[in-house]
């Protein structure tokens, strides 16, 4: 008897404790939000100290935690006015903040790996403000596109230097969404960010850095092909986008190359939009051959 007294005791520990705990884990407290914030003010520490080493990074680092700060902001407010913020809420923020917090140490953040310049006898480089039309073979709307999702474009045109091909048409550049903030009813401007961390050469990868300028429609690449090859396609390419034609209607392209919405509606770029980006850092390549 006694023991049959001790498993229902067992019984009723497992059928009352347990659910308890499990509950108390999906609680989110005002602790939760203190800890949100002071991950985004440890942020903000590196910001300031990135801005010597690369202001181009601590620009898009700054706008991206402005927005996560918006939003542990809203956190607060609705579990001081509902009393509950559901565990999802909390952990998105927290996880973005996380990962904000790795970019904001220099790092590459990606879902795939990249890998390093390969190691060669003979390499040249690509300044600082070189501009690539590359066109875009993944679609990305603001109203769907997640943070730190990835995506692939291929260049337009030959890129070379006297003479030598050092980036062929076709090439691969590959990034990944930065920022993202869907249309919603008071904020009706959607808006992304992309940025770029590596470029392909055959079967050669690069680490790259590099930010969108302008936003060009795709219907140019169809004047391109009945353009053809030629050395004079990049000076009618070069005419054709830096015209009217060129700006994607409904798009504006601000600084830390964030493409907003003109039309209170989300950005969509489909497959073959055609995205000017500019190298914000040097690229070292291998010459051709080598």
């Amino acid at each position: 008897m006694r023991n049959a007294r001790l498993v229902l005791l067992l019984l009723l520990a497992v059928g009352f404790v347990a659910p308890a705990a499990v509950l108390a884990q999906a609680v989110v407290t005002a602790g939760d939000i203190d800890r949100l914030e002071a991950t985004a003010a440890d942020i903000q520490q590196q910001i300031e100290s990135l801005r010597s080493s690369d202001p181009t990074l601590a620009s898009e680092v700054s706008e991206a935690l402005a927005d996560l700060r918006d939003e542990v902001a809203y956190l607060r407010v609705k579990l001081r006015r509902e009393g509950t913020v559901t565990r999802q809420e909390y952990a998105d923020i927290r996880d973005r903040l996380e990962t904000l917090r790795v970019r904001a140490d220099g790092q590459r953040v990606s879902a795939q790996p990249v890998l390093g310049p390969p190691e060669v006898p003979s390499t040249t480089s690509i300044p600082v403000g070189t501009e690539f039309d590359v066109r875009l073979q993944t679609p990305l709307d603001s109203g769907t596109a997640k943070v730190e999702q990835r995506f692939e474009a291929t260049t337009v045109l030959d890129y070379t230097v006297d003479g030598t091909v050092l980036v062929p048409a076709g090439s691969v550049v590959r990034g990944f969404v930065s920022s993202v903030r869907p249309a919603g009813r008071i904020d009706r401007q959607g808006s992304l960010t992309l940025s770029f961390d590596e470029l392909r050469i055959e079967n050669r990868s690069y680490p790259l850095r590099a930010s969108v300028t302008q936003a060009i429609d795709g219907k140019v690449t169809e004047d391109v092909t009945r353009i053809g090859a030629g050395a004079a396609v990049g000076a009618i390419l070069g005419g054709i986008l830096g015209g009217a034609r060129g700006a994607l209607l409904g798009v504006l392209v601000g600084g830390g190359g964030t493409i907003a919405a003109t039309d209170g509606s989300d950005v969509q770029l489909p497959v073959g939009t055609i995205l000017r980006v500019r190298l914000d850092q040097r690229v070292d390549l291998a010459l051709p051959g080598s």
